[in-house]
C-alpha cells in the first residue's frame, strides 16, 4: 500500500452481534434491538431541559487495529429510531493492548426531533483528543486502534423500540499538505469512469435562500442536505410527499427543507454534520456511510460502478476555476468525469437548477477536496448496487 493511510471498518447487524459485547440487546429482524431486560438511563436533553427515563442497551465493538497512528476518526451508522427512541455513539482510541484515550460522545441521534434534539456534544477536549462535532481529532495520544460503543434508548412509554443496523468508523492520517502526492497518483491511474456522467438531478440550495430560515439559517447553508436529496432522488429513494407535507408554505422544493430539518445538529446549529446526513439518507432504505478517499482515482471507481459521491471541499474564489466563491467547507455531488478526467459536479451553490452542473479542472478540485476535508465522501447506494472492490488497505 502506498500513499496516505485510511482504513474503514463497519459492523452489520444482527450478523455481527457476537463479534462485540452486547448488553441489554438482542438480534432482531432489523438489527440489534433492546432485549427483555434492558437497563435504565435517565437523560436530560440539554436543548429542551426535558428529563425522561429510558430503557437502554449498548453494543461495544472489539478493538479494531489499524496498523498506523490515526489522527482523525469519523463514525457513521444506520438505524431505526421510531418516536420515543434515539441512540448515542461513543468512540475511544487504543494503542497496543490498552485504551489510549477515554470515551468521547460523537452524537446523540434520532431520525426525527420529537424525542430528543439531535446533536453533537461540544466541550469535549483533554490532553489526548478533542471532539469537533462529527470528528474525533487525536491531539496528544497514540491511537493505533479504536473501539465504538452504541447505546440504544427507548422511552418507557414508547410503542416501538429502536434497531441498530450498522456502525462503522473511518480512521486516517492527515492528507498531504499540498495535495501533490494525491494528484500525481490520480493522474497515473484511471478508475474506469472517464467520459461517464451519471444522471443525478440538479437541485440548487440557493432557491431556498429567502424561505425557511430554521435549521441552520436557510438555503445558503444547506449544501449537505441538498446534495443528499439529489442523490436519494437519483436512486428513486427520496421521501414521499406525505413525509414532507409539514413544509408550509412548500416553497421551491419541500423535500430539501425536510432533509435540512432531519439532518440538523442542534449543538453545531447547522445541517452539515456528516454522519447525521448519511443516517438521514439511510432512513429511506439505502445503504449510507461516511468514509475518506485518497484521490479522484478512487472516486472514479464509484462512478464506474454507477454510484455518485457527495464530497466535502474547501477553497477560496478562483482556487478551483469555475467555483467563484469562498467556502471553509462545502458539500458537492461528484456526478462523473469528462473524457480527459475532469470532475463533473452537481454544485448546489447555484442560483437555479440549470447552473448546478459544473465541470472543473481535476488537479485544483482534488486539492480542495483532499486538503479541505481530508477526502471526506458520503456513499449512498441501494444494497443491490455493489460497491467497487476496495483497495488492500480498505477504506470502504
Amino acid at each position: 500500500m502506498t500513499g496516505r493511510d485510511i482504513a474503514y471498518r463497519r459492523f452489520r447487524f444482527p450478523a455481527d452481534r457476537d463479534v462485540g459485547l452486547a448488553d441489554g440487546l438482542t438480534a432482531g429482524p432489523d438489527g440489534l434491538a433492546l432485549d427483555g431486560a434492558p437497563g435504565r438511563l435517565t437523560h436530560t436533553d440539554p436543548h429542551s431541559g426535558t428529563t425522561a427515563e429510558y430503557a437502554a442497551g449498548s453494543w461495544t465493538s472489539p478493538v479494531t487495529p489499524l496498523g498506523f497512528a490515526a489522527v482523525e476518526l469519523v463514525p457513521s451508522w444506520t438505524a431505526h429510531t421510531p418516536a420515543g427512541c434515539w441512540l448515542r455513539v461513543e468512540l475511544r482510541g487504543w494503542a497496543g493492548d490498552a485504551a489510549s484515550t477515554g470515551w468521547y460522545e460523537l452524537g446523540n441521534w434520532a431520525a426525527d426531533d420529537s424525542t430528543v434534539h439531535r446533536a453533537s456534544v461540544p466541550g469535549q477536549a483533554d490532553d489526548r483528543a478533542r471532539v469537533a462535532a462529527d470528528t474525533l481529532r487525536v491531539t496528544g495520544a497514540t491511537v493505533t486502534g479504536w473501539q465504538v460503543r452504541v447505546t440504544l434508548l427507548r422511552r418507557l412509554d414508547a410503542a416501538d423500540g429502536p434497531a441498530l443496523r450498522t456502525i462503522g468508523v473511518v480512521a486516517s492520517t492527515d492528507p498531504p499538505g499540498v495535495g501533490q502526492r494525491a494528484v500525481a497518483r490520480t493522474d497515473a491511474g484511471a478508475g474506469g469512469a472517464r467520459g461517464r456522467v451519471l444522471d443525478v438531478p440538479r437541485y440548487a440550495q440557493r432557491l431556498h435562500a429567502t424561505g425557511e430560515t430554521r435549521w441552520g439559517g436557510g438555503g445558503d447553508s444547506w449544501c449537505s442536505p441538498t446534495c443528499v436529496s439529489m442523490v436519494l432522488d437519483f436512486w428513486g429513494a427520496g421521501p414521499t410527499p406525505d413525509r414532507y407535507a409539514w413544509v408550509t408554505p412548500p416553497g421551491p422544493r419541500p423535500r430539501v427543507v425536510h432533509a435540512a430539518r432531519h439532518c440538523f445538529d442542534h449543538a453545531y446549529a447547522g445541517a452539515g454534520n456528516w454522519p447525521f446526513n448519511t443516517a438521514y439518507a439511510a432512513t429511506h432504505g439505502v445503504d449510507a456511510f461516511v468514509t475518506r478517499l485518497r484521490s479522484l482515482a478512487e472516486a472514479e471507481l464509484f462512478v464506474a460502478a454507477g454510484i455518485p459521491l457527495i464530497v466535502s471541499a474547501a477553497f477560496t474564489a478562483g482556487q478551483v476555476p469555475g467555483l467563484d466563491y469562498d467556502t471553509r467547507g462545502h458539500l458537492i455531488v461528484l456526478a462523473g468525469f469528462t473524457a480527459d478526467g475532469d470532475p463533473v459536479l452537481n454544485d448546489p451553490y447555484a442560483p437555479d437548477d440549470e447552473r448546478v452542473r459544473r465541470t472543473v479542472p481535476r488537479a485544483p478540485f482534488e486539492h480542495a477536496w483532499q486538503v479541505g476535508s481530508g477526502g471526506i465522501a458520503y456513499v449512498l447506494r441501494p444494497e443491490s448496487t455493489p460497491l467497487p472492490p476496495p483497495p488492500a488497505q480498505a477504506n470502504w
